[in-house]
Protein backbone atom coordinates (compact mmCIF):
# COMPACT_ATOMS: atom_id res chain seq x y z
CA UNK A 1 0.00 0.00 0.00
CA UNK A 2 3.07 2.27 0.65
CA UNK A 3 3.90 2.02 -3.09
CA UNK A 4 0.38 2.88 -3.95
CA UNK A 5 0.21 6.08 -1.94
CA UNK A 6 3.47 6.97 -3.18
CA UNK A 7 2.36 6.43 -6.58
CA UNK A 8 -0.67 8.60 -5.78
CA UNK A 9 1.66 11.47 -3.89
CA UNK A 10 3.62 12.23 -6.90
CA UNK A 11 0.19 11.99 -9.55
CA UNK A 12 -1.37 14.52 -7.26
CA UNK A 13 1.86 16.35 -7.20
CA UNK A 14 2.05 16.70 -10.95
CA UNK A 15 -1.79 17.85 -11.14
CA UNK A 16 -1.09 20.68 -8.83
CA UNK A 17 2.13 22.03 -10.89
CA UNK A 18 -0.38 21.59 -14.11
CA UNK A 19 -3.72 23.12 -12.23
CA UNK A 20 -4.07 26.66 -13.56
CA UNK A 21 -6.06 29.11 -15.41
CA UNK A 22 -6.89 28.01 -18.86
CA UNK A 23 -6.69 24.49 -18.46
CA UNK A 24 -9.80 21.74 -18.85
CA UNK A 25 -9.72 19.15 -16.15
CA UNK A 26 -10.01 16.53 -18.71
CA UNK A 27 -6.63 17.71 -19.45
CA UNK A 28 -5.44 17.44 -15.35
CA UNK A 29 -7.50 13.67 -15.38
CA UNK A 30 -5.31 13.02 -18.95
CA UNK A 31 -1.82 13.86 -17.23
CA UNK A 32 -2.94 12.10 -14.04
CA UNK A 33 -3.85 8.12 -16.30
CA UNK A 34 -0.32 8.72 -17.64
CA UNK A 35 1.62 9.40 -14.77
CA UNK A 36 -0.02 6.28 -12.63
CA UNK A 37 0.42 4.01 -16.14
CA UNK A 38 4.34 5.11 -16.02
CA UNK A 39 4.73 3.82 -12.96
CA UNK A 40 3.20 0.41 -13.32
CA UNK A 41 0.50 1.40 -11.29
CA UNK A 42 -3.59 1.32 -12.55
CA UNK A 43 -5.74 3.99 -11.82
CA UNK A 44 -8.57 2.53 -8.89
CA UNK A 45 -11.25 5.00 -9.79
CA UNK A 46 -12.61 2.86 -13.06
CA UNK A 47 -12.86 0.28 -10.83
CA UNK A 48 -15.90 2.29 -9.38
CA UNK A 49 -19.12 0.72 -11.48
CA UNK A 50 -20.22 2.75 -14.25
CA UNK A 51 -17.26 5.53 -13.37
CA UNK A 52 -14.62 5.67 -16.03
CA UNK A 53 -11.78 8.54 -15.53
CA UNK A 54 -8.62 8.79 -13.21
CA UNK A 55 -9.44 11.55 -11.32
CA UNK A 56 -12.91 13.58 -9.73
CA UNK A 57 -12.53 17.17 -9.50
CA UNK A 58 -15.00 19.56 -8.22
CA UNK A 59 -14.71 22.91 -8.48
CA UNK A 60 -16.25 26.46 -5.85
CA UNK A 61 -19.39 24.48 -5.13
CA UNK A 62 -18.57 21.32 -6.45
CA UNK A 63 -17.31 19.48 -3.40
CA UNK A 64 -16.85 15.78 -4.42
CA UNK A 65 -16.77 13.53 -7.68
CA UNK A 66 -17.03 16.27 -9.80
CA UNK A 67 -16.23 14.08 -13.33
CA UNK A 68 -13.24 15.59 -15.23
CA UNK A 69 -14.66 17.23 -18.96
CA UNK A 70 -14.04 20.25 -20.91
CA UNK A 71 -14.38 22.80 -18.45
CA UNK A 72 -11.77 25.10 -18.28
CA UNK A 73 -10.47 26.35 -14.74
CA UNK A 74 -10.74 30.26 -14.59
CA UNK A 75 -8.13 32.43 -12.10
CA UNK A 76 -9.85 32.18 -8.36
CA UNK A 77 -11.31 28.52 -8.67
CA UNK A 78 -11.38 26.52 -5.80
CA UNK A 79 -10.27 23.07 -7.33
CA UNK A 80 -10.36 19.45 -5.28
CA UNK A 81 -8.63 17.08 -7.00
CA UNK A 82 -9.21 13.51 -5.69
CA UNK A 83 -6.70 10.30 -7.04
CA UNK A 84 -6.52 6.41 -6.32
CA UNK A 85 -4.36 4.53 -7.70
CA UNK A 86 -3.28 0.61 -7.05
CA UNK A 87 -0.39 -1.59 -7.61
CA UNK A 88 -0.39 -4.90 -7.13
CA UNK A 89 -4.28 -5.30 -6.10
CA UNK A 90 -2.96 -2.83 -2.84
CA UNK A 91 -4.91 0.78 -3.30
CA UNK A 92 -3.65 4.26 -2.03
CA UNK A 93 -6.26 7.58 -1.99
CA UNK A 94 -5.84 10.74 -1.54
CA UNK A 95 -7.04 14.26 -2.12
CA UNK A 96 -5.61 18.17 -2.69
CA UNK A 97 -7.71 21.45 -2.66
CA UNK A 98 -5.85 24.34 -4.65
CA UNK A 99 -7.04 27.79 -6.15
CA UNK A 100 -6.16 28.13 -10.02
CA UNK A 101 -3.51 30.81 -9.90
CA UNK A 102 -2.41 30.31 -6.56
CA UNK A 103 -2.86 31.96 -3.42
CA UNK A 104 -2.45 35.66 -5.24
CA UNK A 105 -5.57 34.56 -7.29
CA UNK A 106 -7.43 33.09 -4.08
CA UNK A 107 -10.04 35.05 -2.36
CA UNK A 108 -9.00 35.64 1.60
CA UNK A 109 -12.11 33.19 2.69
CA UNK A 110 -11.00 30.55 0.41
CA UNK A 111 -7.76 30.09 1.73
CA UNK A 112 -9.03 29.82 4.97
CA UNK A 113 -11.24 27.40 4.04
CA UNK A 114 -8.57 24.93 2.40
CA UNK A 115 -6.41 25.59 5.95
CA UNK A 116 -9.60 25.20 7.76
CA UNK A 117 -9.93 21.34 5.56
CA UNK A 118 -6.06 20.47 5.89
CA UNK A 119 -5.97 21.72 9.70
CA UNK A 120 -8.93 19.06 10.30
CA UNK A 121 -7.20 16.29 8.11
CA UNK A 122 -4.36 15.98 10.21
CA UNK A 123 -6.08 16.33 13.22
CA UNK A 124 -7.99 13.63 12.34
CA UNK A 125 -4.83 11.82 11.72
CA UNK A 126 -3.78 12.21 14.92
CA UNK A 127 -6.68 10.50 16.36
CA UNK A 128 -6.06 7.67 14.27
CA UNK A 129 -4.15 5.84 17.02
CA UNK A 130 -3.15 2.06 18.04
CA UNK A 131 -5.44 1.35 21.00
CA UNK A 132 -7.93 4.66 20.39
CA UNK A 133 -11.47 4.19 19.03
CA UNK A 134 -11.86 4.51 15.36
CA UNK A 135 -14.63 7.28 15.54
CA UNK A 136 -12.52 9.38 17.86
CA UNK A 137 -10.91 10.68 14.05
CA UNK A 138 -14.41 12.22 13.53
CA UNK A 139 -14.57 14.06 16.80
CA UNK A 140 -10.95 15.57 16.22
CA UNK A 141 -11.89 16.62 12.35
CA UNK A 142 -15.33 18.10 14.27
CA UNK A 143 -13.45 19.63 16.81
CA UNK A 144 -10.81 21.26 14.20
CA UNK A 145 -13.08 22.46 11.77
CA UNK A 146 -15.13 23.88 15.17
CA UNK A 147 -11.56 26.06 16.22
CA UNK A 148 -10.71 27.37 12.75
CA UNK A 149 -13.88 29.16 12.19
CA UNK A 150 -14.02 30.37 15.73
CA UNK A 151 -10.24 31.51 14.86
CA UNK A 152 -11.01 33.35 11.90
CA UNK A 153 -13.91 35.35 13.67
CA UNK A 154 -16.59 33.77 11.03
CA UNK A 155 -19.35 31.59 11.29
CA UNK A 156 -19.77 27.79 11.04
CA UNK A 157 -18.04 25.79 8.61
CA UNK A 158 -20.12 22.90 7.22
CA UNK A 159 -19.05 19.65 7.47
CA UNK A 160 -20.80 17.95 4.05
CA UNK A 161 -23.70 16.04 5.46
CA UNK A 162 -23.62 11.86 4.36
CA UNK A 163 -20.11 11.47 3.58
CA UNK A 164 -17.53 10.15 5.04
CA UNK A 165 -13.93 8.49 4.57
CA UNK A 166 -13.87 4.41 4.82
CA UNK A 167 -11.92 1.57 4.77
CA UNK A 168 -8.75 0.86 2.26
CA UNK A 169 -6.45 -2.12 1.29
CA UNK A 170 -7.86 -4.68 -1.46
CA UNK A 171 -10.23 -2.38 -2.57
CA UNK A 172 -10.35 1.02 -2.62
CA UNK A 173 -13.49 1.55 -0.49
CA UNK A 174 -14.00 -0.39 2.03
CA UNK A 175 -15.87 -1.09 5.90
CA UNK A 176 -15.64 0.59 8.15
CA UNK A 177 -16.77 4.35 7.80
CA UNK A 178 -14.90 7.15 8.94
CA UNK A 179 -17.38 9.44 9.73
CA UNK A 180 -16.08 13.92 9.81
CA UNK A 181 -18.21 14.04 12.91
CA UNK A 182 -18.64 13.71 16.14
CA UNK A 183 -21.12 10.40 16.86
CA UNK A 184 -22.49 8.46 19.81
CA UNK A 185 -20.75 5.59 19.13
CA UNK A 186 -16.96 5.23 19.54
CA UNK A 187 -16.51 2.76 16.77
CA UNK A 188 -14.23 -0.44 16.81
CA UNK A 189 -11.03 -0.26 18.64
CA UNK A 190 -8.42 0.42 16.35
CA UNK A 191 -5.31 -2.08 15.81
CA UNK A 192 -1.92 -2.08 14.27
CA UNK A 193 -1.93 -2.63 10.58
CA UNK A 194 -5.41 -1.14 10.42
CA UNK A 195 -5.72 1.49 7.45
CA UNK A 196 -8.32 3.63 6.44
CA UNK A 197 -9.04 6.89 4.17
CA UNK A 198 -9.48 10.40 6.68
CA UNK A 199 -11.25 12.86 4.21
CA UNK A 200 -12.70 15.73 5.75
CA UNK A 201 -15.18 17.53 3.05
CA UNK A 202 -16.09 21.08 4.30
CA UNK A 203 -17.94 24.46 2.86
CA UNK A 204 -18.00 27.88 3.38
CA UNK A 205 -21.53 27.62 4.00
CA UNK A 206 -24.07 24.63 5.44
CA UNK A 207 -23.08 20.58 5.63
CA UNK A 208 -26.20 20.40 3.02
CA UNK A 209 -25.29 19.18 -0.40
CA UNK A 210 -27.07 17.09 -2.87
CA UNK A 211 -26.20 15.23 -6.09
CA UNK A 212 -26.37 16.56 -9.89
CA UNK A 213 -28.34 15.05 -12.36
CA UNK A 214 -24.45 13.50 -13.44
CA UNK A 215 -25.44 11.18 -11.15
CA UNK A 216 -22.07 11.64 -9.57
CA UNK A 217 -20.92 15.65 -8.96
CA UNK A 218 -21.98 16.30 -5.43
CA UNK A 219 -22.76 20.27 -5.19
CA UNK A 220 -23.78 22.75 -1.78
CA UNK A 221 -27.19 23.36 -1.53
CA UNK A 222 -26.72 26.81 -0.84
CA UNK A 223 -24.11 27.29 -3.74
CA UNK A 224 -20.92 27.64 -0.77
CA UNK A 225 -17.45 26.97 -1.98
CA UNK A 226 -16.03 23.48 -0.27
CA UNK A 227 -12.79 21.86 -0.11
CA UNK A 228 -11.72 18.22 0.22
CA UNK A 229 -8.83 16.93 1.67
CA UNK A 230 -7.44 12.99 2.30
CA UNK A 231 -5.19 10.56 3.06
CA UNK A 232 -4.40 7.08 3.58
CA UNK A 233 -2.93 6.17 6.41
CA UNK A 234 -1.91 3.34 8.49
CA UNK A 235 -1.55 2.88 12.44
CA UNK A 236 1.36 1.29 13.85
CA UNK A 237 2.63 1.22 17.32
CA UNK A 238 4.38 4.07 16.88
CA UNK A 239 1.90 6.35 15.86
CA UNK A 240 0.02 6.87 12.55
CA UNK A 241 1.68 6.62 8.82
CA UNK A 242 0.32 8.31 6.45
CA UNK A 243 0.93 6.24 3.13
CA UNK A 244 0.21 8.92 0.80
CA UNK A 245 2.64 11.61 2.02
CA UNK A 246 6.85 11.36 0.63
CA UNK A 247 7.91 11.66 4.13
CA UNK A 248 4.78 9.53 5.71
CA UNK A 249 3.49 12.33 7.35
CA UNK A 250 6.57 13.20 9.70
CA UNK A 251 6.47 16.84 9.34
CA UNK A 252 2.72 18.41 9.75
CA UNK A 253 2.54 15.55 12.73
CA UNK A 254 5.14 16.85 14.30
CA UNK A 255 4.55 20.76 14.09
CA UNK A 256 1.50 19.29 16.22
CA UNK A 257 3.25 17.56 18.48
CA UNK A 258 1.82 13.90 17.42
CA UNK A 259 3.78 10.83 16.93
CA UNK A 260 4.40 9.75 13.57
CA UNK A 261 4.73 5.82 12.63
CA UNK A 262 6.45 6.17 9.29
CA UNK A 263 10.01 4.17 9.18
CA UNK A 264 13.05 6.68 9.31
Amino acid sequence: MRVAGMVVAETLAAVEAAVRPGITTGELDALAEACIRSRGARPSFPDVPDYRHTLCISVNDEVVHGIPGGRTLLAGDVVSVDCGASVEGWHGDSAITVVAGGPEAARPEDLELVAACTDALWAGIGAFVVGGRLFDVGEAVEESVETSAAQAGRAPYGILEGYEGHGIGREMHETPGVPNVAVQARGPRIRAGATVAIEPMITLGTAEGHTLTDGWTVVTTDGSRGAHVEHTVAATPEGPWVLTAADGGRAELASRGLPCGAPR
